[in-house]
């Protein structure tokens, strides 16, 4: 028979401090944590998985700019704005009022909404008075342009150009924007109750896509905060 080993003094009161009965707690409490950190890490990785699959499907959404054939004749073109330089429409809101000026000429409308408001970089022109400048410059009738300069936002810009449709007794509309824009200025008409609107977008040859694009995928994810509170009966603000 094998001897079992004996234990010295200090042995037996280190065991001794530590019964059986708290090393399986202590073990138990380890295994619990582990078991915590391993869930925060399942829940973290769920939530960067939906992130990432939002980002797709906003992205796609951004790619897919509406392509509605154009009608004959509506009673209004909305041009969306965007920034001026030193009162001068940026060369990405040329783009815009340029494609504005093509259907004006093509009599896919015979007035104008520009919407814009001022913006915060030292203009003194709201963003439609220097839509409505540059439209003159191009051979629109200034008595053809209808401004509206109140909007800081796309949502804006759509609600506001609404309000002066409604006051001029005008019901149909075509939306001037850019392509990687045009799927959310839609949702937006079609939210606040424009009647068919139709989107004419333009592909930028001076704006710098990727921030563009990425920029939209913030603003397409506020709008749909916004219409889940519009749904609800909140007055988005």
């Amino acid at each position: 028979m094998t001897a079992k080993p004996s234990m010295n003094k200090g042995q037996r009161l280190t065991l001794s401090k530590f019964p059986k009965k708290d090393r399986r707690s202590a073990g138990s409490k380890a295994n619990g944590f582990k078991r915590l950190c391993l869930r925060i890490l399942r829940i973290v990785a769920s939530l960067l998985l939906l992130v990432l699959v939002w980002i797709v499907y906003i992205q796609w959404k951004v790619q897919i700019a509406p392509d509605q054939p154009l009608p004959k004749q509506v009673d209004v073109g909305i041009v969306l704005g965007a920034s001026l330089r030193q009162d001068i429409p940026s060369p990405g809101l040329q783009e815009r009022l340029d494609l504005a000026v093509d259907l004006y000429k093509q009599g896919k409308f015979k007035q104008v909404i520009v919407s814009g408001g001022l913006d915060h970089n030292g203009s003194k022109l709201t963003e439609a008075e220097g839509m409505r400048n540059y439209l003159v410059q191009k051979g629109v009738p200034q008595t053809s342009i209808l401004l509206e300069p109140k909007s800081t936002s796309t949502y804006e810009n759509l609600v506001y150009s609404k309000q002066i449709m409604d006051e001029h007794g005008l019901v149909s509309a075509i939306i001037m924007t850019h392509q990687f824009h045009g799927s959310r200025s839609l949702d937006i008409a079609e939210t606040i109750g424009l009647k068919d609107p139709i989107v004419s977008s333009t592909k930028s040859e001076v704006l710098f896509m990727p921030y563009h694009e990425g920029r939209e995928t913030l603003a397409y994810t506020k709008w749909y905060w916004t219409k889940l509170l519009l749904k609800v009966g909140i007055e988005a603000t």
